[in-house]
């Protein structure tokens, strides 16, 4: 099992996931479809020509899964019970199709359960960074971590 356990965590804890991931048209113009969105910008490459951008621009909802998605294998695969919320998303660059993703991850903060002894909440920092090294999706995650038996 590669996740941590909730007493396994600290706060100020870093960890850079050594998944990378380059984004390809068919992940974008499939997760658009899978999710019924229409965006232009996502999957119409010659109204995205026309934008701003110069060419299709990546749907967030996908780049923001693809960050928890890297983090997953170092965090909570195994532990997690459930994730609580997400907060403070933001977007400050957009993706291109060709972008190389990476993930890093910091604790912020740890609560005990109140109501689950056997379990405790882990709020992460998780950032994807492209392969210039810019942040271009950030957030915080609440999950409830199981405790070690003991």
């Amino acid at each position: 099992m590669a996740g941590r356990y909730f007493d396994d965590w600290t706060v100020g804890d870093r960890l850079e996931h050594e998944i990378r991931r380059t984004v390809t048209e068919t992940d974008n113009l499939l997760f658009s479809t899978m999710t019924h969105n229409p965006q232009p910008l996502h999957i119409d490459a010659e109204a995205a020509k026309a934008s701003e951008f110069g060419q299709i621009l990546v749907n967030g909802t996908f780049t923001f899964a693809l960050m928890v998605g890297l983090s997953v294998g170092d965090t909570t695969l195994g532990t997690l019970v459930a994730n609580l919320g997400y907060d403070q998303l933001v977007m400050p660059k957009p993706v291109f199709i060709g972008d190389t993703m990476r993930a890093g991850t910091e604790v912020v903060e740890l609560k005990e359960s109140k109501s689950r002894p056997n379990a405790g909440i882990v709020t992460f920092r998780h950032e994807l960074i492209n392969q210039r090294g810019e942040v271009v999706c950030r957030c915080l995650r609440s999950a409830l971590v199981k405790r070690r038996k003991g």
